[in-house]
C-alpha cells in the first residue's frame, strides 16, 4: 500500500506583506488552486506555528507553515470503462471496495485503460456532482496491481483532506494477510527500515539499512501458522511506501510467496524432490501472483467521525495455496 499525500513545511519571508493564506499559498505551490487549498484548510490540515487555520488567515513574517495536501491528479484524460466493482460500502462521503487482484488502481505509463480509476469515472457517471466536475473519486491511499482487498475512495474533496490527513497522523489501522517462504523464528516483531527506490533497478524497491536515503518504514508482523515451507503471516502498517510489506518481508529474508519482483517466484526453502518442485509450480499457477491480502482497513468517518472498520474474506487463490500446503505438510513422510 502507498499512501498519497505530500506534506510541505514553508516558512514565510522576511519580507513578505500581510496576506491571506489561501492567496499566498497558491502563488508559493505549484499544481494546486485555491479550492484546494480552502478544502485542506477546512479539514484542518494546514497549521501555522503548529496550529490550524482558515483559509482566510493572514499570514506574518516568519511564520511556519505546514500543510498535508492529497496527491494532485495526473493530467491524462480518463475514460469511463464499465468494469466491475466489489462494493462493500458506499454514502455520499466515501466508498469502500474489495479489489481483485490483477486491478491497477491509478492510470499511469503503460495502464492508461482498463483501471479502478476508469471504473469509478463509469460508475459515479450519472451523478449530478459528478458532470459538474464537483465531484472527483481521490485516493487516500494504493494497493499494488496484485494485491487484492479493501481501498478506500474519498467522495469529496473534503473527505479526501480529511483522510489524508488520518493517514499522515497514522490514526488509520491497517491488517494485512502474507503467505511468505520460510520459517520465521519469532512469532512475532517490528520492521524497520528506510524504503526507497532500488538505485540499480527503479521499478523495484529496496530497505536502506542505515537511513541514508528513502522514508522511514515501520511494518508489524505476527505468525498466524506454519505451513511447513511457508508461513502465514499478518502483518500490520505503521506507514505506507510503495511495496513496503513486500520489501521489509524480503529483507528479513522471507520474501512472499510468488512475488516476481522480489524473488519470491523461485523454489527458495524446501527439498530437492521433483515432486516437491511440482507441488509448488502448480500452487503458482493457482496463485499467479504475490500472496498479499488487504484485509481490514479502520478509520474515523470523514464527515461524522464515527469509527469505521471494514473486514475482508481472503480470496480464493490464496484460499486455495493455504488448503494445498496444510494438506502437504499434514501428510508428509521422511522428506
Amino acid at each position: 500500500m502507498e499512501e498519497l499525500f505530500e506534506h510541505h513545511r514553508i516558512v514565510v519571508d522576511k519580507g513578505q506583506q500581510i496576506m491571506r493564506i489561501d492567496k499566498y499559498l497558491v502563488n508559493r505551490m505549484v499544481n494546486t488552486s485555491r479550492s484546494k487549498i480552502q478544502a485542506a484548510a477546512e479539514a484542518g490540515n494546514i497549521l501555522v506555528n503548529e496550529q490550524a487555520v482558515k483559509s482566510n488567515y493572514k499570514i506574518k513574517p516568519e511564520e511556519v507553515i505546514s500543510i498535508v495536501l492529497p496527491h494532485p491528479p495526473r493530467d491524462t484524460e480518463i475514460l469511463p470503462e464499465d468494469i466491475p466493482l466489489d462494493i462493500v460500502f458506499e454514502d455520499e462521503h466515501i466508498l469502500v471496495i474489495n479489489k481483485t487482484a490483477g486491478l491497477v488502481v491509478h492510470p499511469g505509463v503503460g495502464n492508461y485503460t482498463g483501471t479502478l480509476i476508469n471504473a469509478l469515472y463509469y460508475y459515479f457517471r450519472d451523478l449530478p456532482l459528478f458532470q459538474t466536475g464537483d465531484m472527483r473519486p481521490g485516493l487516500v491511499h494504493r494497493l499494488d496491481k496484485n494485491t487484492s482487498g479493501i481501498l478506500l475512495i474519498a467522495k469529496t474533496e473534503l473527505s479526501l483532506n480529511r483522510l489524508a490527513k488520518q493517514f499522515y497522523d497514522r490514526t488509520t489501522s491497517r491488517k494485512y494477510l502474507a503467505l511468505v517462504w520460510g520459517s520465521l523464528d519469532e512469532e512475532e516483531g517490528r520492521i524497520e527500515g528506510h524504503i526507497g527506490r532500488d538505485l540499480k533497478d527503479r521499478k523495484k524497491m529496496t530497505v536502506f539499512s542505515d537511513g541514508s536515503q528513502g522514508k522511514p518504514a515501520v511494518t508489524h508482523y505476527k505468525l498466524l501458522e506454519r505451513l511447513g515451507y511457508l508461513s502465514l503471516v499478518e502483518c500490520q502498517l505503521e506507514t505506507g511506501r510503495t511495496h513496503q510489506i513486500r520489501v521489509h518481508l524480503k529483507h528479513i529474508r522471507h520474501p512472499l510467496f510468488n512475488d516476481e519482483t522480489y524473488g519470491g517466484d523461485q523454489i527458495l526453502k524446501g527439498t530437492t524432490f521433483t515432486k516437491y518442485k511440482q507441488f509448488v509450480q502448480n500452487c503458482f499457477q493457482v496463485l499467479p501472483r504475490h500472496a498479499l491480502h488487504a484485509k481490514s482497513l479502520g478509520f474515523e468517518h470523514p464527515a461524522t467521525g464515527e469509527k469505521m472498520f471494514f473486514d475482508s474474506e481472503l480470496p480464493e487463490d490464496m484460499t486455495q495455496v493455504i488448503e494445498k500446503w496444510r494438506r502437504y505438510t499434514g501428510g508428509r513422510t521422511g522428506e
